[in-house]
């Protein structure tokens, strides 16, 4: 296995592990305040959270804390975003549109942006339409109905761990 690969395997699972203990140390209070069932507490704690992985992609990106990682912070936003969190469909979306830790792909950057911004709150819908739409002035008529079409059928997932 390549140095290369270790590495990614070893961010990958700082970023499960370091997930699992941050979600883990907020319920405990929120299980306190609640009254919330020990059981009903772990189970939530292993559940993951779209938006702290989208945040922890961001830690990732910019290395805030741990290393810097594209190809960490590109998986840990496609959780988030794959899950319906406009934040981490932002960010997915900006990362396929300069190439960071994914292949650059106009159509899925757009995709991306796109579903960013219909699911924004109303404070950041414009930003993402702005950069949705510089997105699309690259892409050819084809590749924007593509883009259009496959946000059109997108769906959201259930987190998987």
């Amino acid at each position: 296995m390549d140095k290369a690969a270790k590495l990614f395997l070893v961010a990958l699972a700082l970023a499960f592990f370091g997930l699992a203990s941050a979600n883990g140390a907020g319920l405990s209070e929120e299980t306190a305040q609640n009254g919330r069932s020990n059981k009903a507490a772990k189970k939530a704690a292993r559940a993951p959270n779209a938006k702290s992985e989208a945040m922890l992609g961001f830690k990732y990106e910019h290395g805030l804390g741990v290393p810097q990682s594209y190809v960490v912070a590109a998986d840990l936003y496609k959780r988030a975003a794959e899950q319906g969190d406009p934040t981490g469909q932002y960010l997915l979306g900006m990362m396929y549109d300069k190439g960071h830790g994914v292949w650059p792909d106009g159509v899925q950057a757009y995709k991306w942006l796109n579903l960013a911004a219909a699911h924004a709150p109303p404070r950041n819908r414009e930003n993402y339409l702005r950069f949705r739409d510089a997105v699309a002035a690259k892409l050819t008529p084809a590749q924007l109905y593509q883009a259009q079409w496959l946000a059109y059928e997108w769906t959201p997932s259930s987190p998987q761990w």
